[in-house]
């Protein structure tokens, strides 16, 4: 007999490619059952958006999703992309020239510029299909709704460029790849940093949060235990990486990059 309490959410529609879920009123899941991130669709009273959409190859599931609760495409006014990884925002050009496309400025010069690596394109095999930024976010930044107040919090970690949405009202947080429920850490890739992480999870801990929006699982009304849980297993993670460079004897590893730089500057003075 299993003690796992029941879900509070409402599943409204799941196949074989994905699942969508009720959140709370006016806020859904899109839960894809490949590598793809979750996408959200949050009906504002004003206006509505979606925060993240999924791969590219997943768009036709989420027209699905969307066409079951009644709003077609061009009834999104805006896209947030959580960060650059293409699990996240593969689907987004689909939406360009209709919906405003949003991303933290960091973000945003990594996917304007096609930054591949920064991306993930090929651990996705995404087509090269250019994705148009139209507003650059920033740290405290409002997204108004109307019924929903969404604030811009800026936490890198899993990446340099990552953001939060949190509605301080309501308590829903939507936290992509920064924490997923059970404190299950995203990982950190090419411009992330544990230490940045720890930072953003310490401000998501100071939050009264309700409910956990994240970039992979399932929805999570515990997020202050799913907060507590990452921070211990990140602060893990930091001795594990310490131990592992101790391990390396870095300044060894760094001495012939370092006698590279010494090799160039000597040129240049030539």
């Amino acid at each position: 007999m299993s003690d796992r309490r029941p879900s509070p959410f409402k599943t409204l529609l799941d196949s074989d490619v994905c699942s969508l879920i009720l959140a709370t009123p006016d806020v859904y899941q899109v839960r894809f059952k490949n590598r793809a991130a979750n996408a959200y669709l949050v009906v504002g009273s004003r206006r509505t958006i979606m925060i993240d959409v999924g791969l590219s190859t997943n768009y036709p599931h989420l027209l699905t999703c969307l066409k079951h609760v009644g709003i077609a495409p061009d009834k999104i006014d805006m896209v947030v992309l959580s960060h650059e990884h293409l699990d996240h925002i593969g689907a987004a050009y689909h939406f360009g020239g209709r919906a405003l496309i949003a991303a933290h400025r960091l973000a945003a010069n990594k996917i304007t510029l096609r930054d591949d690596f920064s991306m993930l394109r090929k651990m996705f095999n995404e087509p090269n299909v250019p994705i148009d930024v139209d507003i650059w976010l920033e740290e405290g930044n409002l997204i108004d709704l109307g019924n929903f107040r969404l604030t811009v919090m800026y936490t890198p970690g899993h990446t340099s460029a990552c953001i939060s949405l949190f509605d301080h009202d309501k308590g829903l947080l939507f936290a992509a790849d920064t924490l997923m429920p059970g404190g299950v850490m995203g990982g950190v890739f090419g411009s992330g940093s544990i230490a940045d992480y720890i930072q953003s999870l310490e401000r998501l801990k100071g939050l009264n949060s309700k409910i956990l929006l994240s970039g992979h699982g399932r929805l999570s009304d515990t997020p202050q235990d799913d907060v507590r849980i990452a921070i211990q297993r990140s602060h893990g993670l930091l001795e594990d990486t310490a131990q592992l460079f101790e391990a390396l004897d870095a300044r060894q590893n760094f001495e012939p990059i370092m006698q590279s730089v010494r090799d160039l500057n000597k040129l240049d003075d030539n």
